[in-house]
């Protein structure tokens, strides 16, 4: 089996955009009020033999780094902390101060994954989804186990 972890490419972007379709609903994804589209966005994709398995977007901005999305096509193997870890080096590597993201109040197992790996819960953005259900209409009102989605929640990482 052989591992590799690549800099997403503009040849990715239409596969990107079919992830974030099936994984997010749309060709974009919302954030605080911010629609985030895969051509204005950076990051890496893991391949395992070559196919692609794993997915980390990012967007660099004041000195951090904002995680959009991270998606593993093959659960708790590894994937998605194998992404993280890149992104974290590359924060490094360019002497950034900070890595963020912000997910939702139902988004329990991405709470867990982020605080396992030392991110820190900054920020609560009460009701944030009335904002973001504006620019994203086909958000669901109910999310994971059964959660109402109203929250925004950051996490972050200091470097």
């Amino acid at each position: 089996m052989k591992i590799k972890i690549r800099k997403m490419k503009s040849s990715d972007i239409d596969w990107i955009k079919d992830v974030f379709v099936q994984r997010w609903g749309s060709d974009f994804i919302v954030s605080r009020g911010k629609i985030h589209r895969p051509k204005e966005l950076d990051g890496f994709i893991l391949l395992i033999d070559n196919k692609k398995k794993g997915l980390i977007t990012f967007r660099v901005a004041n000195r951090e780094i904002e995680i959009v999305s991270l998606d593993s096509f093959l659960e708790r193997k590894g994937i998605g902390t194998a992404l993280l870890d890149k992104v974290l080096d590359f924060a490094k590597r360019k002497r950034l101060k900070r890595v963020c993201c912000i997910t939702t109040n139902d988004n329990l197992d991405a709470l867990r994954f982020y605080q396992k790996r030392g991110f820190n819960l900054v920020k609560v953005y009460p009701n944030a989804l009335k904002v973001s259900r504006k620019l994203k209409p086909g958000i669901p009102l109910v999310g994971n186990y059964g959660i109402p989605i109203r929250d925004e929640i950051e996490l972050e990482i200091k470097l």
